[in-house]
């Protein structure tokens, strides 16, 4: 039998009535500054200011793949939302083209700083890919999450050196990890999103209130920051690289 979503009146409602989602805003705040931290921390390995292994020591790949998972899982939670409200195809486009817009931007900057290891699929990068797939998946119900552990699996089980390629390795079925700075493919992080996406439609059907309720007052910025996600993720860290670099300067001098 396949699974709907338990109607009430607000689900209804919700194409008309536009909700607030200030719960969820600020947990996607909690992964971003998190994000910025991390980024700081890198930053400042990267100018020489501490000596850390961002690329092997678990204390920053674990840090790492938890705040990519969070970022992710909020993505799928408010493709929920977006599906729920009954977002018209033109506002989903326009949004779109804003996140490929400025995963491009990404790409194009880490080929300045980063040659060799330059970003060619990282977590926006995957972010667009996702938005697409959420939106055609949307109605799989609670066949979602097993999708998503499908999603999660598969890279364990069938990788092959076809997928080593720059042009390739976004799928994720690759045999080694490509040389890179951020790399986010869709295989497994699909599975996290298309988990986020269930999450979200559950809460929605059952549990609205958990990310409807209104927040403790002193926790209002956050919300505010996680509507600006986009903004706050583009900003930061040519802003962090900015200050780093008047500080390299000043030490020189």
């Amino acid at each position: 039998m396949r699974y709907r979503p338990r109607v009430t009146e607000r689900t209804t409602s919700s194409a008309s009535t536009r909700q607030r989602f200030d719960r969820l805003d600020a947990l996607r705040a909690v992964a971003i500054v998190w994000m910025a931290i991390f980024h700081f921390c890198f930053d400042l390995n990267h100018f020489g200011f501490i000596t850390q292994n961002f690329y092997s020591d678990p204390v920053w790949t674990l840090q790492r793949a938890t705040i990519v998972s969070l970022f992710l899982f909020c993505a799928g939670m408010g493709q929920a939302i977006a599906l729920d409200q009954r977002q018209p195809w033109p506002r989903f486009w326009h949004r779109w083209a804003q996140v490929a817009g400025c995963a491009l931007l990404v790409t194009l900057g880490s080929i300045w700083m980063f040659p060799r290891s330059f970003i060619s699929f990282g977590v926006l990068h995957g972010i667009v890919v996702a938005l697409i797939v959420m939106r055609l998946t949307g109605g799989a119900g609670r066949w979602l999450w097993l999708l998503g552990l499908v999603a999660m699996l598969l890279p364990q089980f069938a990788q092959h050196v076809l997928f080593d390629t720059r042009w390739t390795n976004w799928i994720g079925l690759v045999t080694r990890k490509p040389i890179t700075e951020d790399y986010v493919p869709l295989l497994p992080w699909l599975g996290v999103v298309w988990w986020g996406l269930a999450a979200g439609q559950w809460v929605l059907a059952r549990r609205r209130e958990w990310v409807t309720g209104a927040l403790p007052e002193g926790l209002a910025p956050l919300a505010t920051l996680g509507r600006l996600s986009l903004s706050f993720y583009m900003l930061h860290q040519p802003v962090l690289l900015g200050l780093l670099m008047l500080a390299v300067q000043a030490r020189a001098t």
